[in-house]
């Protein structure tokens, strides 16, 4: 790992906000990150379970974080691929987690995956692969 998480932190409340309106950077490691994201009503959809959108877009940002803390603090690194597996139902209103772990880093891609959770389960509610494009710096 190059970049600790407080730089990461630090980055992402000057570049991309959003980024952490609803979601909080638990752990960054080597080729890893955990991030939760804080569900309210606003993430739920009919039935009461987490949306895809919400749990697709804790998956990016997670992956986003684990590749920012081994190629450094590239802004432009983006998302060229993201494939998403649901495999249950979100607890609805429950916050959920994601852990991610990248398969690999080379020069110009990135992939990693990321299993998602209710928080306070054990059983994945999502699998996420996803590639990202790092560009030339």
């Amino acid at each position: 790992m190059k970049v600790q998480q407080q730089e990461i932190e630090a980055f992402l409340q000057q570049e991309f906000p959003q980024s952490l309106e609803k979601c909080s950077i638990e752990h960054v490691g080597e080729y890893t990150a955990t991030l939760r994201c804080h569900v309210d009503d606003q993430d739920l959809r009919p039935g009461g379970t987490v949306s895809g959108p919400t749990m697709m877009m804790l998956a990016d940002i997670a992956l986003y974080v684990a590749i920012l803390a081994e190629i450094g603090l590239v802004a432009l690194t983006v998302t060229t691929n993201l494939n998403i597996n649901f495999l249950r139902k979100p607890i609805g209103g429950q916050d959920i987690r994601a852990l991610c772990k990248l398969i690999k880093v080379g020069r110009t891609l990135a992939v990693g995956e990321v299993w998602i959770y209710s928080v306070g389960s054990d059983d994945a509610v999502a699998h996420v692969v996803g590639t990202y494009a790092i560009p030339q710096h």
